[in-house]
């Protein structure tokens, strides 16, 4: 598992956040084979991975109940390391080949209205100290470039900087360079509204916060002057929205799924939001071309001659 595991961090490239998730399922499903007399890979079966696929669903290894998309995940976790024993010659087969994980439901990703996602931004920078100026930044980024959290608070302040200043010359809109899964790194344009908040934040409140630190080249900073969490950042929305009045679940996703909706409403081509969330395939964006049952009766009642 260990030699799995750095093969993913090194060879693959993937993020610490990714290994780490590989590495609780694969040590879950050790234990599950462990109890079932298996010692080594080369002694597992298929029906060993499809129970065990049962199992996480159930929550009857003594595990918790993993969800349809979680089951996916973690079976995804067993087939590579599987595959991975096969091809350095520990197993001669791999038993994980013809398992499938549960069926899915293709549900609508969950946007808000852009008047809900002007309130949100609006109620981050209430105030102008340092951490309200972090706030507003910190959530404009996220619905400016739709990028993911990690991705965001992964930033470091240099980038971000001469980014900004790169892509002054553009017009309108600087572009920003994000890293995201497997360490690919894409480009994506960032507004004025976005570009003014970090500038505000960069001139009048990251000092005072960093002041506090031993020095960091992260962009988001927290009172202690480190590098700002995810958890911290999630916070951040979640008392966001609360003073915004909303009422419905709202996390970092959520603005991600917003970005992404909104410039399909807008009339962005379905492969332009795909490099913009770097999807590696454009079946994943797709689901956000799907539309809501209020919008099909809505088109249907301007076009159909006879719907009124």
């Amino acid at each position: 598992m260990r030699d799995y595991l750095a093969h993913l961090r090194v060879e693959r490239g993937l993020s610490a956040n990714t290994v780490s998730a590989y590495r609780r399922d694969l040590s879950r499903y050790a234990a599950f084979l462990a109890a079932r007399g298996r010692a080594s890979l080369a002694q597992v079966t298929e029906p060993d991975v499809a129970e065990y696929v049962t199992a996480v669903r159930q929550g009857s290894d003594g595990g918790a109940v993993l969800s349809p998309s979680s089951t996916a995940r973690a079976l995804a976790a067993v087939r590579g390391w599987h595959r991975f024993a096969q091809a350095e010659g520990l197993a001669d087969d791999d038993p994980s080949a013809d398992v499938h994980a549960p069926t899915q439901l293709r549900r609508l990703p969950h946007a808000l209205a852009v008047d809900d996602v002007v309130r949100l931004l609006d109620a981050a920078g209430a105030g102008d100290g340092p951490v309200p100026l972090r706030d507003r930044a910190l959530l404009e980024l996220l619905y400016a470039t739709g990028g993911r959290i990690s991705e965001i608070v992964g930033l470091d302040v240099d980038t971000v900087s001469s980014g900004l200043r790169t892509g002054a010359d553009a017009g309108d809109a600087s572009v920003l360079r994000l890293r995201g899964k497997g360490d690919k790194e894409r480009a994506v344009p960032v507004g004025s509204y976005a570009r003014a908040a970090v500038e505000a934040y960069l001139v009048r409140g990251r000092p005072t916060l960093a002041a506090a630190g031993r020095g960091t080249a992260a962009l988001f900073l927290n009172s202690r002057g480190a590098r700002l969490s995810r958890q911290t950042a999630w916070a951040v929305l979640q008392a966001a929205a609360r003073r915004a009045g909303l009422t419905q679940h709202v996390s970092p996703h959520t603005l991600r799924h917003s970005f992404a909706t909104h410039l399909l409403a807008g009339g962005a081509d379905v492969r332009v939001v795909q490099e913009l969330l770097g999807h590696a395939s454009v079946t994943t964006t797709q689901i956000y071309t799907m539309v809501t049952p209020d919008t099909l009766r809505e088109v249907y009642a301007a076009a159909h001659p006879r719907a009124r």
